[in-house]
């Protein structure tokens, strides 16, 4: 009897590769803000990212959501989570290979490529499993931010940017690694911060007491959190850890955890504070000022996480087409299935290419070019990310959207970047009030833009648009989304004009900025040299 269930043309595991070396557009863009070394101290952790090891951790990690402990078997309020091993093993991987805090230390001792490498690192690991990095965002982003409170600072920075990882509540000081969270949202407000009502009253001691609901908090089992509450001054930024100093714990009460879109390995919850201890960051009633530090620096991993989640889309993708045969022939020397993928790798290598210049913004000490571009940057590289993915889904057919083929949890993902501090729209209004309030911010992101100047007509005529966008003040808001994403795609432009192939950028400039493409990807014009496209998209092994 003839066997029935052979396994025919089907693609093999993908595993035994590397998404940091092996991804042209990453190794050049490292090699290109930073070095050789650079890119060698990322050996190790690129061949762990795309191995079955490390796959296996981030199913684990989904598939096994964490889980709320409210209170002990005797009825002591506990206020815990549990997460799977798997979960622990992607934080501890990202803490030891210096993805959370440890670039402000290594800056700080003068290694002069420490955020491009942190960033590097993060478009890799992060591919393997994206929930775990929202601690490690939210860690490496309250260095900055604590800086407003020097004595504080002192105290808890040695512990932010140390490369340890200890899971559990315990004294902050005495562990060898410390994780942080924010806690903004409430009920009432959402990005209108200023709306939040948690009330902060000051103590003898110097502390404040803060009573409020948070209504969405991420990875509640963080050591320590900046939050936001009202004094008579009006919003302020306060460090709320979880244990303090003599050892009690916090009143931090978990109400539940949230069902969400997105990644299940990581736990989002609603908090209550009920006297809960906090020590002001900053000046009273400069809250705002004081926690953005902390905001624009998540807004540079939402750009790094989104162009992760679009790379790992696009691995999924050619690797099928490379292994899967239809109608007499493999998918990837189809030419209709060739202009599809040579339109998601033109989209990943933009995302990658603009990233990667943001984080060594951040090495160089461009605050200016960080402000403007930073915004439009993450407006328009986390509002395509769902539609990417979803067409690298459509490549890998049903295969696609059965879950263990991981390409699921990427669907799910894909959106949540563009909601990340604050909706399209309110980062589209932020682009205009950087263009507004710092002329130096222009200015920067115009030197960048102009550096390509010349080199197509396509993106010469996009640049002048852009001018044109900007110059009537008056209905600035109601073309904000257009301004936010017009300026994000001129600096990919200039980007890919001076550093990529050029069948890179040639069809970056007839599509994105000369108009000539459909209304779904997988329309590039027939002089596009698809196959050369997708073949530097396939990344090597490890």
């Amino acid at each position: 009897m003839a066997a029935t269930h052979e396994v025919l043309n089907q693609a093999p595991p993908l595993v035994g590769y590397d998404p940091i070396a092996g991804d042209a557009a990453l190794r050049e863009a490292c090699l290109r803000h930073a070095d050789e070394a650079t890119l060698a101290s990322l050996a190790e952790l690129g061949a762990l990212a795309g191995s079955e090891q490390a796959r296996e951790w981030g199913r684990l990690a989904d598939e096994n959501r964490p889980v709320l402990r409210t209170h002990d078997r005797y009825g002591h309020r506990v206020d815990e989570v549990e997460f799977h091993p798997a979960w622990h093993e992607l934080m501890r991987t990202a803490f030891e290979h210096g993805l959370a805090g440890a670039p402000w230390a290594a800056a700080d001792a003068g290694y002069r490529h420490a955020h491009v490498r942190r960033a590097v690192g993060y478009l890799g690991w992060t591919q393997v499993e994206a929930g775990h990095g929202c601690p490690v965002t939210m860690t490496y982003a309250a260095v900055p931010a604590l800086r407003a409170a020097p004595d504080l600072a002192a105290r808890y920075e040695p512990g932010l940017t140390a490369t340890g990882y200890r899971f559990g509540l315990t004294d902050p000081v005495a562990k060898p690694g410390l994780v942080a969270g924010m806690g903004m949202t409430e009920k009432q407000g959402g990005s209108d911060v200023r709306a939040n009502t948690t009330r902060a009253v000051a103590n003898a001691d110097g502390s404040y007491s803060l009573t409020g609901h948070k209504w969405f908090t991420s990875a509640p089992m963080s050591d320590l959190f900046l939050v936001l509450a009202q004094l008579d001054e009006g919003v302020s930024c306060f460090l709320v850890p979880r244990v303090l100093p003599d050892g009690s714990r916090n009143v931090f009460r978990l109400q539940r955890l949230k069902d969400k879109l997105g990644d299940r390995a990581n736990a989002s919850s609603e908090v209550e504070f009920d006297g809960t201890t906090g020590w002001l960051v900053g000046a009273p009633g400069r809250g705002v000022p004081t926690i953005i530090e902390m905001v624009n620096t998540t807004r540079l991993d939402c750009v790094i996480g989104s162009a992760a989640t679009v790379r790992a889309a696009l691995t999924q993708a050619v690797h099928h087409a490379r292994h899967r045969s239809a109608f007499g022939a493999l998918l990837v020397d189809q030419p209709l299935m060739q202009n599809v993928l040579a339109d998601l790798a033109v989209e990943s290598e933009a995302a990658t290419a603009l990233a990667i210049r943001l984080a060594a913004a951040v090495d160089a000490g461009e605050k200016a070019f960080l402000r403007l571009a930073g915004a439009a940057a993450k407006f328009l590289v986390c509002k395509r990310t769902p539609g990417v993915v979803g067409e690298a889904l459509e490549v890998l057919g049903g295969n696609g959207y059965v879950e263990e083929s991981g390409m699921p949890r990427l669907y799910r993902q894909a959106p949540l970047n563009s909601i990340w501090e604050g909706s399209g729209n309110v980062i589209a209004l932020d682009v205009l009030r950087a263009l507004g309030r710092s002329s130096e911010s222009l200015a920067a992101v115009t030197d960048e833009i102009e550096l390509a100047r010349g080199a197509d007509a396509r993106f010469d005529d996009a640049v002048k648009r852009l001018a044109a966008e900007l110059g009537d003040p008056d209905a600035l808001p109601l073309r904000a989304r257009r301004i936010a994403g017009l300026l994000a795609q001129c600096l990919q432009g200039s980007l890919l004009l001076r550093y990529a192939p050029p069948e890179v950028a040639d069809a970056f400039c007839a599509t994105r900025l000369g108009g000539d493409w459909g209304s779904v990807l997988g329309t590039l014009p027939s002089a596009v040299p698809a196959a050369r496209i997708v073949e530097r998209s396939t990344v090597a092994p490890a």
